[in-house]
């Protein structure tokens, strides 16, 4: 059987160790059970802390551990949960966590995280270089402290080499079942989404992202000119417009505009707009092409397309699935 290690830490979110234990588990035997077949287990998983002790999760739980990840920690895949606790307290709190990962870039093991779990990943030296995800909240703090890193907060699940990522929250799932395919095959990782009704088809999670989280920096001129654009984000809006706006020249505002956001000023903008016709479609019954002109945009067909770029959906699948 395959092994999988879970890194227990205090702080730790326990549904993002309980889950992916449970996924790993029922792998092979929820859906055998449903239709009166043998089980098949697949995957050994044990839950790991520093000193074998257990570990107290930020909800007040207390999880049992089964062994050490120094002595114990052997394994096919070894899967860091999210960080539920303040992420500079956790951080600082594990030192000998951060070192131990920095050697598990092997050719056998794969090392995957969950949302803020990408943190330690990232402290450890194994995404310099790399590909990864985490919660689209922390995506800004993440990009600052590790710049080496291609963090891509879009995205549901990132892969790169030996090393995979998940994105916010409950996106443990989606890691889960993507790497059950992996290691045990389509068939098993398509029973086990069914026997616990996983929509696994999910690929993104700029659906449940926020704008706001981009103005989490310490440049003032690039603040106010994105107070700015709150109310002039509909108008025509050229580089040379927003630079005479700030009063940078166009390369410099280019430069502190992406140092301080993640994205350049015309991708700001664009994003700035869709915010806007994704709170419309959320809250108001106005006809798409209405909400889409009010935006900025003239061409629907265009304007759709940018926003399934960066949504994951249509407008109009994005109002089923999110209107209030």
């Amino acid at each position: 059987m395959l092994r999988v290690a879970v890194i227990g830490f205090d702080g730790a979110l326990a549904s993002a160790i309980t889950g992916i234990i449970d996924l790993f588990r029922l792998a092979g035997v929820s859906w055998a059970r449903i239709h009166n077949e043998a089980p098949a287990p697949l995957f050994e998983t044990r839950l790991l802390t520093e000193t074998g002790g257990a570990c107290r999760c930020i909800n007040g739980i207390t999880l049992v551990a089964d062994g050490r990840w120094d002595t114990d920690g052997d394994a096919d895949i070894v899967i860091i949960p999210t960080i539920g606790a303040l992420i500079d307290t956790v951080l600082a709190q594990n030192p000998g966590l951060i070192g131990w990962l920095s050697r598990q870039d092997s050719q056998h093991t794969l090392v995957a995280s969950n949302c803020t779990g990408a943190f330690l990943l990232a402290e450890a030296g194994l995404l310099d270089g790399k590909e990864a995800t985490t919660h689209w909240g922390f995506s800004n703090q993440f990009r600052q402290r590790y710049p080496r890193v291609y963090c891509r907060p879009e995205k549901l699940v990132t892969v790169d080499g030996r090393v995979a990522c998940a994105g916010g929250g409950m996106a443990w799932w989606d890691l889960g079942i993507y790497l059950v395919e992996r290691y045990a095959g389509q068939e098993v990782s398509r029973q086990l989404a069914k026997a616990f009704v996983i929509d696994a088809g999910r690929t993104s999670q700029a659906p449940y992202s926020a704008l706001q989280t981009k103005r989490y920096h310490n440049d003032p001129t690039i603040l106010n000119l994105q107070i700015w654009l709150d109310t002039n984000y509909a108008r025509p809006i050229s580089l040379k417009d927003l630079s005479e706006q700030s009063g940078l020249s166009e390369r410099s505002l280019f430069r502190r505009f992406r140092t301080a956001t993640g994205d350049t000023p015309t991708t700001y903008l664009q994003l700035l707009r869709i915010e806007h016709v994704r709170q419309q479609l959320e809250s108001s019954r106005q006809p798409i092409e209405d909400i889409i002109h009010a935006a900025g945009y003239e061409d629907v067909s265009s304007f759709s397309r940018l926003f399934k770029k960066h949504t994951g959906m249509a407008p109009g699948a994005y109002r089923a699935r999110f209107a209030r």
